[in-house]
This record gives C-alpha cells, structure tokens and sequence, in this order.
C-alpha cells in the first residue's frame, strides 16, 4: 500500500517515514500545503496521514480540495490540536480518524491498517479471489491452503490486483502504486514486466484460478475463473 505523510516537523516526518516502510508500505511525503497539494492532486494513495497546521495553508483546506475533487481517500488526521472543533471539522470534511500527537507508532500503523481494512477489504481481515487467499497483517499468500512464496515487489503486485479484480489498470498507475511517486516517468516499464512474469508462473504452477492479463497497449487486468 502506498502511503503520503503529509507533515512539517522534519524529525517526526522521517520517523514515521522509517517506520511504515519498515512496516512494508510505500511511503511519500510532503512538508507544505503546496506540495501537498500537487501530490493529491496527481497520484493516488491507499492511505494519508495529515498534519493540520501546515506552513502555507491548513490540512482541513486540504480535505476540502480532496472533498471537491471528489477522489475518495482513507485519511487520517495527525496533529497536535486535539481540540472536538477540529475533529468535528475534520471528520465533517471526510477524514477517517483523528489521531492526536505524541502517538506511538505502533497506534499509528493499527489505525492505517483498520481505515484501509474499512475501506478496501470490507472490514474482513484478509483478501479472497477464486482459490487465492492474501493476509495482508501477515504478508501471507496461499493458493489452496499452500503457502506461496514470493518476493516483496511479487506481493505488492498482487496485493493491489487482489483488491481490484476484473479493472484494467495502466502500466504507469501500477508503477506509481508499487514502486512509487515518478517512477511513472521511466523511459520505460521494463521493471514491471519481468515482475509481472515472474508472479504469473508462480501463480501458475501453484494451480492458482486468478490470472493477470495482459491488455495490449495499456496494461493488466486480474480475472477470476
């Protein structure tokens, strides 16, 4: 999943930073209203953490933009003003939670994982198309009840098309999920192919009943037999 951090304080930044990516995300960040901004407003994420006071603007003016432009989110807010007027607003302009600072970072990654659960999987625990079987809280696949191994880039593969069965998703929107913000501008997409490949076999000789399809010309797709 594919986090933004969007958060001034430069130490608390890299600390969360650090620590969802040990936890297996893809994280981005911004430190300003105006890079914030340009991030909402050209990529997409699982999940953002959003400081309130923010140097050249508010993250409740953030929320409204993402309100307007109506690209549903999972956000949480982060912020030291623990104060019922900015939750009440907050929450009112479609943020998710409210988590005051200081926070333990475990609390932190519960949180992420509970509002994405919410939203993506339903609420249930783990993700189930045809005979495949992911657990996300254990980066776990199984195909028939047998474990599959596969490497990190492998999962996160299947992990995002596990949540989208059927949708035809572009090589560049799958990169910049994956692999994360700009990859999207490599000369080209060489990197997601030999992934690609190597995950099929896999999923093929483990007798798996979800393909990835390739749609000449623009991208993949899962389907489900």
């Amino acid at each position: 999943m594919k986090i933004l951090v969007v958060e001034d304080e430069p130490s608390l930044r890299e600390l969360i930073q650090r620590w969802l990516e040990k936890e297996r995300y893809v994280v981005e960040t911004a430190a300003d209203f105006n890079s914030a901004l340009y991030k909402i407003e050209d990529y997409d994420y699982d999940c953002i953490l959003l400081d309130i006071m923010l140097p050249g603007g508010s993250g409740l003016s953030l929320l409204g933009e993402l309100k307007a432009s109506r690209k549903r989110k999972n956000v949480i807010i982060i912020s030291a003003k623990d104060s019922l007027d900015d939750k009440v607003k907050g929450l009112g302009l479609g943020a998710d939670d409210y988590l005051a600072k200081p926070f333990h970072l475990a609390e932190l990654s519960a949180r992420i994982k509970s509002v994405v659960r919410r939203h993506q999987q339903e609420g249930e625990m783990d993700i189930r198309q045809g005979n495949v079987r992911v657990e996300p809280d254990e980066f776990r696949v199984t195909v028939g009840g047998k474990e599959l191994e596969l490497n990190r880039k492998e999962y996160d593969i299947l992990l995002y098309f596990m949540n989208r069965p059927g949708r035809m998703v572009n090589k560049s929107t799958l990169a910049e999920s994956v692999w994360g913000d700009h990859i999207d501008q490599a000369d080209n997409f060489d990197f997601i192919y030999a992934q690609i490949k190597n995950l099929r076999k896999k999923l093929k000789d483990a007798g798996a009943s979800v393909e990835l399809k390739a749609v000449y010309g623009f991208g993949y797709k899962m389907t489900v037999e």
